[in-house]
């Protein structure tokens, strides 16, 4: 089995680096990429840790990018290295994502809620606080009693205390993932929320800004799409990946490391008989070890 897409306690999800990639290996993973959003500050520690459990690891990120409908998220796979490039990318969105965590602190005290920046830094264990951590505390401190509701009632888009993130320029982030020695791929195509009739062209769009791959198969597309989708990018020379976009049971119950649309299992020869040829190729390299 294999998951080329998974989150950590280095941004929002539930599981350490190190306990994902242990949590991979007990599930019977053999190949599992980190991706992070927006920073790669858990890849060395998952990396030593799949070193130690015997899993190929894929080094990445997930970058939130500017776009007019919906949402689109880079992924950046086989990283080799922090290109400088990568890292002013990263501050950039850091500094997005403290501004708008402040303007969510206001927007929750507008209505009733108190809460801080302190408080949430203390309870998490992570530098990229995010709305899954808001929502989390807003469970512990009773205003709600899912994280779900916390989303549906204040951070979805067009609830009262939803704030915009700041987003990366595509083509900035294509060229950051190439200077890093990764191969840029589109997350989830369908969050941009267009129609299947635009698809194509959107896609032809994405493709001429740089990005070489499509992430056609994830549990936010049903099976009959994610084979639209791997049909639509082998029809254009992409790459296609799939994953789970794991970040742990408390986030989304029905997410599943090495699993993806509909249920189904990600096979682990689709990665190592299709899959890792070309990125060794485009990569340059056999060597998959990511050295900031």
């Amino acid at each position: 089995m294999l998951d080329l897409h998974a989150h950590s306690t280095a941004s929002d999800g539930c599981y350490s680096p190190a306990d994902l990639v242990r949590k991979a290996a007990a599930a019977g993973l053999s190949v599992l990429a980190l991706t992070d959003h927006d920073t790669c500050g858990g890849l060395l520690e998952a990396q030593e840790e799949a070193l130690r459990q015997g899993i190929t690891f894929v080094p990445g990120i997930e970058i939130n990018i500017s776009w007019p409908t919906g949402e689109f998220h880079l992924l950046g796979l086989a990283l080799k290295t922090l290109s400088p490039s990568l890292r002013d990318i990263i501050a950039f969105l850091e500094e997005g994502r403290a501004r708008r965590n402040e303007a969510m602190v206001e927007k929750l005290r507008e209505n009733g809620v108190e809460i801080s920046i302190e408080e949430l830094r203390n309870a998490f264990d992570t530098n990229e606080l995010g709305r899954p951590h808001f929502a989390a505390m807003l469970v512990q401190k009773g205003y709600v009693k899912t994280r779900q509701l916390a989303f549906d009632r204040y951070f979805a888009k067009g609830r009262p205390c939803f704030v915009d993130k700041a987003g990366a320029d595509l083509s900035a982030a294509v060229a950051a993932i190439r200077d890093s020695g990764g191969i840029p791929v589109q997350a989830h195509p369908l969050s941009m929320f267009v129609s299947w009739g635009k698809i194509p062209d959107k896609i032809a769009e994405v493709q001429a800004a740089g990005v070489m791959g499509l992430e056609a198969w994830h549990p936010g597309a049903r099976i009959s799409e994610a084979e639209r989708l791997e049909e639509l990018a082998h029809s254009r020379g992409m790459l296609v990946t799939g994953g789970s976009d794991f970040h742990g049971e408390k986030v989304r119950s029905d997410r599943r490391l090495g699993f993806s649309s509909g249920g189904l299992k990600l096979k682990d020869a689709f990665f190592s008989e299709e899959l890792l040829p070309r990125v060794k190729e485009l990569r340059g390299s056999e060597d998959l070890t990511f050295r900031p």
